[in-house]
């Protein structure tokens, strides 16, 4: 130990030796100080030991539980049940109580109990604070006992950190058959099965399966139809490239990255209050993908945008992305409070920016990869800086903390000069990460992760298994407002030489075009996740990630243009055999729209969508069941007009205590934690919104009324309602169908012929045609 933690260690076993020494004297003992606690030691209390316990508990290779008798830290360590002596209560120590036999189940020596005298000079020596006459005779606590911790060869071989390098594209035997490497990869595994590929799709499929993948919205009909009849040799290549310069491309791939950093827009637990501005920072996301900034900037913005050299309003904003936590604003110990939103905002970072579990390592070493409890530790001291969101008792956050006026156009030519107090025209509020100054508080290891129990001080470091580069932490300047240490932390991440951050998000661009990621469990590249199924070609399109500057679209492109995007869903022969789960891609995913997508589609259907792009969150109707499940029902929700609740998804507030229950019910992502992967659910709960909820009730009326029926037969408007809904020519059967469900309302019913076809309507929009992707 080094430095005030050193002295306050100290000071505390010197203060405990003083008491035990009281205590001593209270109970009769004849040894007074710490002399003759160590001489009492010596000579009455280590031969007892020797003779009747170090057989089982003194090798630390073969101890019994794990429990060390032979130094003072193995006795606080102890074994299985915890510490063999208490510091602070040293009469009620779990040794004591052994050799007392005062537990059937724990009798200590199990041959016999020691004689009275003998359990007597330990009772002494251990409410003299069981020294043993050296350096750890100032302990007062140890962390617990671990496995001893070693990197092994067959943990460098593990194929998510073994060195990043660029395969070799793999030859194939139907070479007229890939559009680009992608293709030879599948390819290659799918002709070693045995199996043929699958045709591509057709048009209507693909151009639907374009859409949504990069702006979450249907194509209109007349989209679909122009692009079947384009016979340009690159109409999909146009294609591409109109959905990708569209503004919408952001609010779609805006969505996975606020699925992946738990985006929300309050605090959680029972008050829930709103974060200030919270909706900057998912528009900064939008507005960032829109732009294609590269990669490796969108990840540096959000973890040190302030600690730039010329910080903007927008990278200011970025940082925002530390402040999304649920915080609780009452804790009963605001420290551990505060120690987990730092390990939460750790937690959230490992796991989407490097595909690592760290947060498992921070109670104890990691128990499947190779992250001993410092990594955890010397990570988190990278965030140590940051200024609580909490900082005393009552029930209130610190808001002075978290967010903050700045000008619209801090960092620009046209910036006006430093924030001033209050909200001048120029000055915005935002949601943004502070710092305590130029230093951080001392870091140590946390037993168990208690932050009572503080054990060995660590600095920030990275993870061994990833190479311990070193950070090059620079000395600040005094009058600095921060660290320094997020920014160390974003260019290691964001390095091109990472071993994870490139494998990372180029298996979650295939996971979000081909409905899997090439490992299926995204956020976790390591023991407890799957290992990918085409490391290869991971690989390859992780080095050609960063050749391509890191940029997202270009990498759409990539994919897009490939052969194996373009293939149909329906297996071809003797695949469902072969590859019954799909692992090799021998055919393309089929998947159910998103909530996001499935509202979005609705609203585009009846024509009442409103494609405003940016802004303060809206407030759709809320039914009053749901109302009534909030504390104070008044005062849970907002309002909006007709024309703000039918924006996009996207910018509808997300509290956490109150989520929309249409996009609940269709498996939104968790607002808790990290969403990598929306798991497609079937319940009642989605028939029953489907078909008798507010929303879709209001909406299948808006599709009648924009099928007007004035001077128009039935048949004609089924077969206007058929095409706007599902973006392709209407069939005879279909428009039979309909005029004959419509009919049977209106005689069997007795529905109004505007009811019968608002129910018709009704019934579009839960069609599996419209609410699924082939």
């Amino acid at each position: 130990m080094q430095g005030t933690a050193q002295s306050r260690r100290t000071a505390a076993g010197a203060g405990l030796l003083l008491l035990v020494l009281a205590s001593a004297v209270a109970y009769g003992q004849t040894a007074q100080t710490p002399a003759d606690g160590i001489k009492l030691f010596e000579e009455n209390v280590r031969p007892v030991l020797e003779a009747n316990c170090y057989m089982c508990h003194s090798d630390p290779k073969r101890a019994e539980n794990g429990f060390l008798l032979t130094t003072r830290a193995g006795l606080l360590r102890g074994g299985e049940r915890g510490p063999a002596i208490s510091t602070s209560e040293p009469a009620l120590s779990l040794l004591l109580h052994a050799i007392g036999y005062d537990d059937e189940q724990l009798q200590m020596p199990p041959s016999g109990r020691l004689a009275e005298a003998d359990r007597e000079v330990i009772r002494q020596w251990v409410l003299l604070g069981a020294p043993f006459g050296g350096d750890e005779d100032e302990l007062t606590e140890v962390a617990p006992a671990e496995d001893a911790f070693e990197i092994t060869d067959a943990d460098r071989e593990w194929w998510s950190v073994r060195p990043l390098g660029r395969p070799d594209v793999p030859g194939v035997a139907d070479t007229a058959w890939p559009l680009n490497a992608v293709d030879n990869f599948l390819l290659a595994k799918i002709e070693a099965a045995g199996l043929e590929p699958p045709p591509a799709a057709d048009r209507r499929t693909l151009i639907r399966r374009a859409s949504y993948d990069l702006t979450g919205l249907p194509p209109t009909l007349e989209e679909v139809e122009a692009f079947e009849l384009d016979d340009r040799p690159d109409a999909w290549e146009r294609l591409i490239d109109r959905l990708l310069a569209s503004p919408h491309y952001g609010e779609r791939w805006g969505r996975h990255w606020l699925d992946l950093v738990r985006y929300a827009e309050t605090d959680g637990y029972e008050r829930d209050r709103k974060k200030p501005s919270a909706w900057r920072y998912r528009d900064w996301v939008i507005d960032a993908l829109n732009a294609d900034m590269p990669y490796d900037e969108f990840l540096t913005h959000q973890l040190a945008g302030d600690e730039l050299d010329n910080p903007t309003a927008a990278s200011v904003i970025a940082t925002g992305y530390l402040r999304l936590g649920i915080w609780d604003d009452e804790p009963t110990d605001t420290e551990l409070a505060q120690y987990d939103d730092l390990d939460s905002v750790l937690d959230t970072t490992s796991r989407v920016m490097l595909g690592m579990s760290i947060g498992c390592a921070r109670c104890h070493n990691h128990r499947g990869d190779p992250i001993p409890q410092t990594d955890y530790y010397r990570m988190l001291s990278f965030f140590r800086g940051i200024a609580p969101y909490k900082v005393g008792g009552g029930n209130e956050p610190t808001p002075e903390n978290y967010t903050d006026w700045i000008p619209d156009d801090l960092g620009t030519a046209d910036a006006g000069g430093p924030p001033v107090e209050g909200p001048p025209a120029n000055l915005i509020e935002v949601l943004r990460v502070k710092e305590i100054g130029p230093e951080a508080p001392p870091t140590n290891v946390l037993i168990r992760g208690n932050p009572h129990a503080p054990a060995e001080r660590v600095e920030p470091g990275f993870p061994l298994i990833l190479g311990n580069a070193d950070p090059g932490l620079l000395e600040r300047a005094p009058d600095s407002p921060t660290t320094g240490r997020r920014l160390a932390l974003a260019r290691w991440i964001a390095d091109d030489g990472n071993l994870r951050t490139s494998r990372v998000m180029a298996n979650r661009l295939w996971q979000y075009h081909f409905g899997r990621g090439l490992s299926p469990t995204p956020n976790d590249l390591g023991r407890f996740g799957e290992p990918a199924t085409h490391p290869e070609l991971l690989d390859w399109l992780a080095t050609e990630f960063t050749k391509r500057d890191w940029s997202l679209k270009s990498m759409h492109r990539l994919l897009m243009t490939s052969r194996a995007y373009q293939m149909s869903s329906r297996p071809s022969e003797g695949a469902l055999e072969v590859d019954p789960g799909n692992e090799m891609f021998s055919r393309f995913n089929m998947r159910r729209l998103a909530a996001e997508e499935i509202r979005d589609s609705v609203l585009a259907a009846t024509g009442r969508i409103n494609l405003e792009l940016g802004g303060p969150s809206v407030y759709p109707p809320m039914p009053a069941e749901v109302l009534a499940t909030a504390s104070r029902p008044d005062a849970a929700w907002g309002e909006a007009t007709a024309e703000q609740a039918s924006r996009r998804s996207i910018y509808i507030h997300v509290k956490r205590s109150l989520l929309h229950p249409l996009l609940e019910s269709l498996d939104m992502a968790d607002t808790d934690s990290t969403c990598p992967v929306r798991f497609t659910t079937t319940q009642p709960t989605q028939a029953l919104m489907m078909l008798n909820g507010d929303f879709m009730s209001e909406q299948a009326r808006a599709l009648a009324e924009r099928i007007d029926g004035t001077d128009r037969t039935v048949e004609d408007r089924v077969t206007e309602a058929l095409e706007t809904v599902l973006a392709r020519r209407a069939r005879p059967v279909e428009v039979a169908r309909g005029v004959g469900l419509i009919e049977e309302l209106q005689r069997e019913e007795f529905f109004e012929a505007e009811a019968a076809f608002a129910s018709y309507s009704l019934l579009l929009l839960n069609l599996n045609e419209f609410a699924y992707l082939d």
